[in-house]
Order: C-alpha cells, then structure tokens, then sequence
C-alpha cells in the first residue's frame, strides 16, 4: 500500500494545483477577495503532498520494493544506501517528480513568505505557477507514473546504470533541477507582471532572490557535473558541449543575463521591457533543456525517457508554455512604461552590452544543439556539431564578454567618461600586460585564444576587487563582496580553462609491465595489474608509478565490470597537485601490452575553484540582499 500512497499523494497535490489555477481565474475575474486569500493554503499543501509523494518513492527504492515496476528497473538490492537512494531521481519518472515536488515547495514558498507583491500581482503569480504545475502533474500520472506495480514481483531488480553509480547523482540533478525551478518561479513572477501591468522596483526585488537561488544553484550543479564527468568518463576533458551539457548550459547563460537584468531594475527602475522578455527566454530554455533530456531524442547517459509519446507530451507542454508567454508578452509589453534613461558609457550601458553578448552565446549555443537534431528529424541527415564549432564562435564572443565584464562595475550609475574608466582599469591593465610579457619570456607554447584568455583572466582578477578600493572592508555590504568574489571566480575558471588548452601533455602507449612513460615533466612506470573487488563490481586494477623530482606517487587507474546491469567502465586515477593534476586511465589488454593513456593538466583545478567562487558570490549576494531588505522592513516597521 505504500506505493498507493504515493500515488494518492501526486494526485491530491494534481487536484490542489488544479484548485488553485481555479481559485486565481475565478477571484481576479470577479474581485472575489475571499477566493484570492484561499490560494495561500491550497499552496502549501499542495508543496506537502508533492514532498510527500517523492519521499514515499524514495523509501521505496530504500526497501528495494520489488512490486514497484520503477525501482525494478533502476535499482538492485545489493547497491549501496546511497545508490538505492539516488536512484530514486536516476530514472525519468524519478526525475520529473523531483521537478513536480521542487515547483510545489517553491510554490508553497511564495504563498508563505512572499509579502513584497501586491495581492492582484500575487494572485497573478501564483496562477502561472499552478499552470506550470498542472502540466508536469498530468505528464507524470498520465504518461510517467512513477509508482506502477508490477505483477508478479520481480526477484531482484536490474540495476542503476553503472555510470550513475557515483555520489555525483546524489549532487549534481538536485542542485540543477532547484535551478531549473527557480527559473519557472521567475517566469510566473514576469507572467504575474504582464497580467497585473505591476512592472518596477519592486515587482524585480521580490522577483530578484529566485533568480539568485536559481542562479547559484544551476551554478553548483554545472560545476559539479563537469567535474563528475571528467573523472567518470575517463576521457580526460571538462566540457565536450555534449547536448546535454549544452540543456544545462544555456539556462545559466539565461539566467546570468536575467540576474544582472533584474539588478538594474531593482535599483535603478531600468530595462524593464527587457527584464522580462529575459524572465520568459530564461524558463523555456529550462523547458528545452528538459524536453532535450527527458524526451528520448537525445541518446545518453542523462537521457532517461525512450517512449516517444512522452517526448510528444513535453513537446507539447514546451509549446504551450513558452508559446503562450510570448504571446503574452507580445499583446502586453507595450503597456509596459520604459524605465529610467542611461548614456551608453554606464554601468547600465555595460549590464545591456553584458546580456546581448550572453544572448548571442546563447544563441550559439542553442543552434548548435538543435540543429543536428532537427537536420536528422526533417531531411534525415546525421550532423555532428561538436567542440570546434563552439569553441570558434562562441570563444571569442566569451573572451569579448569577459572584457566588459572588467569593467562593468568600474562604471557609475547612468553616466561615465571612457577617460575616467581608464584610469580605474590601469592596474588591471598591468596586471594583463605582466601576463602577456611572462608568457613571451618563458616562451609559452599556447594558442591565440589560451593565451588571450590568460592574458584576461590576470586583468579581470584585478579589476574585479577594485570595488574593494578605498573601502572599509568590515563595513562592505555583503553583495558587495558577493559581486567581487563571483567575477574573482570568472577570472579564475577562465585561467584554468586557458591553461589546461595551453598546457596539457598527453601520452597515450601500449605499455608491458616495467616500461617507463613520460608526459609533461613526469616519468611514469608500470608497475603491473592486480584483480581487485569492489561492493558491486570486480575490476582490474593498474599500479601506475609517477615521479617528478621528489618521492614516486601511485596512481591506481581500473577497469570495472558490474554484473547488475552487465556494464564495462573505466575508472580514472587522478593525483591532485599544487599545480595541476596527473591523470591516468587504464585500457584494454593485447597480448601482453595494456593501453595506458596519461595526461598531465596544469592548473586544471582552478576551472573547478572558480565555479565554486561564483557560487559563493552569489550566496553572499543572496544573503546581503535579504538582510538589507529586512532591516528596512523593520525600520518601516517602527514608523
């Protein structure tokens, strides 16, 4: 019964959501005040009864419930606690009841603690949000039913993809799928706005800390996916602008652009037009990016759903929801008056020229991914658009972004002087000339774009603390130091990308017990293979010995089997050292030769560090916020 349960759970919480849409339609077309009021409990039952559906699915992969048709194909008694739980949102229908119960606990949080908005633009809100909702409620329990039975029970279960037997699974889909959410919260706010003609100030304070949430958490998930792929896959890269990726890559470029949007117009009551064209454009790239992996057009590891009429379902929903919203848009912008005038040299003229180059990436990007696919569905062609297209358009347009991003915060509020902004960049300007002059002494063989990217990372490092100038540093407001470490960890990323595309050596052999390899300035020697054994797996296992100047450190590259689902892996071995990493992957056997592939990646970690800095920068951006707009509520409080 504790499947029915669920069950039961998702359709009270489907009838809720229901309700609620109900009760927004009704009272704002009557001026029903009483039906208005009621939307605020309907919500936060309903987030109850979404949270409580999704932890009954997760107890029962816990009890491995050989009855529930979802936990005998992606779980197996003998995983790990860990994996059983994991492996509640490592399938499609998991998946998609993760995002139901995130988007109703969102909600269930804006009827609780949303108080900035007026009730008609509340009402408004809310009524897009139950909207959204009702959609992923009938996908999930008319074409995904997460809690099927199957009869008769099955002895064991098949096993979760061995691939997503890892603690990335347990990080990496939450975080995105809270940044996915945040993005839909932000789309009913923009939607309440157009509804109600409540666009300024306040309507973009109360809109601005689900943008920042959604932000640091699409921020989090991406760097930890990258980095759970580099040492998974074992192919010794960070990012492969894989289309699924790109699904996670192209709401974050949205919602970067959406976040310093919605700063102007909380501060300075500008780019409101814009602010919400990029609140729409930010949540259908989350809706692309869902379809691209849940469909089944996509085949990958991330790609759960291979029924097509579930592929047709979301198609549908994607055409609903952003189709309507620009609809919307188009028959309402024009009632929306223009904000506060700015001259082109501002830090206003800076955030537009920040968010047209994010646009124009994201564009890149967005054609990129759906071209193939489209060129296959439409003329049956196989295309493959892989790095070298992306790293030629979209890498200069990057590097060009991150120039202007130096200097954005070095310009005043609705008019500067190029004059006085070069004065305020002469340090970081050295700081870029001092690169570019290291680089040529030590006779660096780096690329044109490696070595711009460096020669940017060093100047937008400095420029970024130069809001830090002058100040008394304990009594910097906390956004102030979110802003300074979240461009720090631009320019940190950006050193690292630049390095390991500079910098990296590979070797790749087929190598006897005893040989000596070199990459970079290590010397490499194959001690032997050994069979080692794992929870749910058997392996072999390398002993690989590397050298450089001091005591010889192990590296233990292996190559697995896991018989539940029967599935062959490779699992890296990487040494994390000041200055880089080295990296080792084990391959097959020839005759009595093992390939053995190394590379030695310097300063690699840093691209990791730095997406953690940005995180962090918008935490404390986050919390500034809040405590700023609080002390003035308690101020107002006391009037």
């Amino acid at each position: 019964m504790i499947a029915e349960a669920g069950l039961a759970a998702l359709w009270l919480a489907a009838a809720l959501c229901a309700l609620q849409l109900a009760l927004v339609a009704i009272g704002m077309k009557e001026g029903r005040g009483d039906l208005i009021a009621a939307v605020r409990p309907v919500a936060m039952v309903q987030g109850l009864l979404a949270a409580a559906s999704f932890l009954i699915l997760i107890w029962l992969f816990v009890r491995s419930d050989m009855s529930v048709e979802l936990v005998v194909a992606n779980s197996h008694s003998a995983k790990p606690l860990m994996y059983r739980i994991a492996g509640a949102w490592g399938n499609h229908e998991g998946s998609m009841l993760m995002w139901v119960t995130v988007l109703a606990i969102a909600g269930a949080c804006i009827a609780a603690f949303e108080r900035q908005l007026t009730s008609a633009m509340h009402a408004a809100t809310m009524g897009a949000q139950a909207f959204i909702g009702l959609g992923f409620y009938a996908f999930l329990l008319f074409a995904s039913n997460p809690f099927a039975r199957l009869s008769p029970p099955a002895p064991e279960g098949l096993g979760l993809n061995p691939l997503l037997q890892d603690p990335g699974l347990a990080f990496h889909p939450p975080t995105l799928y809270i940044g996915y959410v945040g993005l839909s919260i932000a789309f009913s706010f923009a939607v309440g706005a157009l509804v109600t003609g409540e666009v300024g100030p306040k309507f973009a304070r109360a809109m601005r800390p689900w943008v920042l949430i959604a932000w640091i958490f699409l921020t989090i998930g991406i760097t930890a996916g990258s980095y759970w792929a580099y040492y998974e896959l074992g192919w010794g890269g960070w990012w492969f602008w894989d289309p699924v990726e790109n699904a996670s890559l192209m709401p974050w470029l949205a919602a970067t652009a959406l976040l310093h949007s919605v700063s102007v117009l909380a501060t300075r009551d500008g780019l409101r037009a814009w602010t919400l064209m990029l609140a729409v454009v930010a949540f259908s790239m989350s809706m692309v990016g869902t379809f691209l992996v849940r469909s089944g057009i996509l085949t990958s590891v991330h790609a759960f759903a291979v029924d097509p009429t579930r592929g047709t379902f979301i198609l549908v929903l994607l055409a609903l929801y952003i189709g309507g919203a620009l609809a919307l848009y188009g028959s309402r912008v024009a009632h929306v008056r223009s904000g506060a005038p700015f001259d082109p040299v501002s830090r206003e003229g800076a955030l537009v020229a920040n968010n047209l180059l994010l646009s124009v990436i994201l564009a890149i990007v967005l054609i990129g991914t759906l071209y193939p696919l489209i060129a296959d569905g439409l003329f049956s062609e196989q295309l493959s658009v892989g790095p070298p297209y992306f790293n030629a358009t979209a890498g200069p347009i990057a590097l060009l972004l991150v120039a202007i991003m130096a200097a954005g915060p070095l310009l005043r509020w609705r008019s500067d002087r190029l004059g006085a902004l070069g004065a305020r960049l002469r340090f970081a300007v050295i700081a870029g000339a001092t690169m570019a002059l290291a680089l040529v002494i030590l006779g660096a063989e780096a690329g044109v774009m490696p070595f711009i990217g460096l020669v940017l990372a060093a100047g937008v490092a400095v420029a970024s603390l130069a809001p830090l100038w002058g100040r008394n540093l304990k009594r910097t407001p906390l956004f102030t130091w979110g802003m300074v470490i979240a461009h720090l960890g631009i320019a940190v990323s950006l050193a690292g990308m630049s390095a390991n595309a500079a910098f990296t050596k590979e070797t790749l052999a087929a190598a006897r017990f005893g040989d000596v390899l070199e990459v970079g300035p290590f010397r490499v020697k194959f001690m032997g293979v050994r069979p080692v054994a794992g929870p749910n797996w058997s392996a072999l296992e390398a002993e690989l010995r590397a050298v450089r100047g001091g005591a010889p450190m192990r590296l233990l590259p292996q190559a697995r089997f896991f018989a539940s689902p029967p599935t062959n892996t490779n699992e890296a071995a990487i040494r994390t050292l000041w200055d880089g990493q080295l990296y080792a992957v084990m391959g097959a056997r020839d005759d009595d030769r093992w390939q053995i592939r190394l590379w030695w990646k310097p300063f690699v970690t840093l691209i990791w560090l730095g997406g953690a800095l940005i995180a962090l920068g918008g935490l404390l951006s986050l919390v500034g916020r809040w405590r700023r707009e609080r002390a003035a509520a308690l101020r107002e409080s006391w009037l």
